[in-house]
């Protein structure tokens, strides 16, 4: 049975590291069986300059009839001055409140060829495997009431609302202890119950459902707390799940201490299995269109989408095992070059990916 994936690529460095994903995929298809059809569409802020808006309906319906969707990044520097609620980013919250794509799953997995490459001494860092699982539909992003506002005396208020439902904290806390059933059977949920009336209701509601996993561990820990503790002793955590805003900046966290967040995929999965899957990068402009981006992250979460969405865990650990060949060849992008490596760009890194997956027939 036909495969369908919507390819969005997005802006910046999303249209050069989106190209060697497809370069993988195809390599799938022709060579492995996958049966797998893609169709491309704009989001961000290309699909702004295209039709004045970041989500235009032909790209939302490309992705609703898609089994998955993988994407490249939105934003940039050119589109900073819109007004906000045609920014590249509304693009992205648009389709993730859309496909209702609430648990965001981020892996911060430290390959031990780049061991050198984190800020990190190697023996905090080596083996580092986390999986974060990310509130993504709910939350300070997305709760009403917000905007800016004039007070009475003429002075200017922003405001934004955090709310979440039983409801959204039970759903997301039975995919992380899914996940850590999966793993080793370790959760800490992250809050700030201490002074955040939400989150002390996220703390309940994740003790509750605990009870219905009586194999895994669970423990809480503030946020505060957490960030610390993933720079002085990140090995402690096998699962981790939190709310929108505290899962966007803790795995941007994560993601250094693997020594670059050019290397770390991401999947933002609904209740079905449906994802959407993308690099945790930006588009990073400053680079784009220089072909040097490393196109790793794109591929690894092509890797995620066989293995959630597409159910082919044997060509996900075939993209896995052809990642790390070509990072045994000593192979590097700018972000991850050191002396020693050969430095390559963007379509070079991608051809090597696939040039391992074949040797591998």
């Amino acid at each position: 049975m036909t495969k369908k994936i919507a390819v969005l690529p997005g802006d910046g460095i999303g249209i050069e590291i989106t190209a060697e994903a497809v370069k993988v995929i195809e390599c799938l298809n022709n060579d492995f069986g996958l049966n797998a059809e893609m169709e491309q569409g704009l989001v961000g802020g290309s699909a702004y300059d295209a039709s004045q808006t970041p989500l235009p309906e032909a790209t939302l319906d490309l992705a609703k009839a898609a089994d998955a969707v993988l994407l490249g990044a939105v934003g940039g520097y050119k589109w900073e001055s819109l007004d906000i609620s045609v920014r590249p980013e509304k693009g992205l919250l648009g389709l993730r409140s859309e496909l209702e794509l609430f648990a965001n799953l981020r892996p911060a997995i430290l390959y031990p060829q780049l061991a050198h490459a984190s800020t990190l001494k190697a023996e905090i860092v080596s083996g580092l495997d986390i999986m974060i699982v990310r509130e993504l539909t709910g939350g300070i992003y997305f709760g009403q009431p917000r905007g800016v506002r004039t007070l009475e005396n003429g002075e200017q208020q922003g405001f934004n609302t955090l709310v979440y439902t039983e409801s959204e904290i039970e759903r997301i806390a039975h995919v992380a202890f899914d996940t850590a059933m999966k793993r080793n059977k370790r959760l800490c949920s992250v809050d700030k119950a201490n002074v955040l009336e939400c989150t002390e209701l996220w703390r309940e509601v994740v003790t509750r459902v605990s009870q219905a996993y009586p194999e895994v561990e669970l423990s809480h820990m503030y946020v505060d707390n957490a960030a610390m503790q993933l720079v002085r002793e990140p090995k402690q955590f096998d699962v981790m799940v939190t709310t929108n805003m505290f899962g966007d900046i803790l795995s941007d966290c994560a993601a250094m201490l693997t020594g670059s967040i050019g290397m770390l995929p991401s999947a933002s999965m609904d209740k079905n299995n449906k994802g959407m899957y993308e690099p945790i990068h930006g588009s990073a402009p400053d680079i784009a269109g220089q072909n040097m981006a490393n196109p790793l992250a794109t591929i690894l979460s092509v890797s995620m989408m066989l293995r959630y969405s597409l159910q082919a865990e044997e060509l996900a650990v075939k993209v896995e095992q052809a990642v790390n060949r070509v990072l045994d060849q000593k192979l590097r992008t700018a972000d991850i070059f050191t002396d020693g490596h050969t430095r390559v760009g963007t379509d070079a890194m991608g051809d090597a990916v696939v040039a391992a997956l074949r040797s591998n027939l």
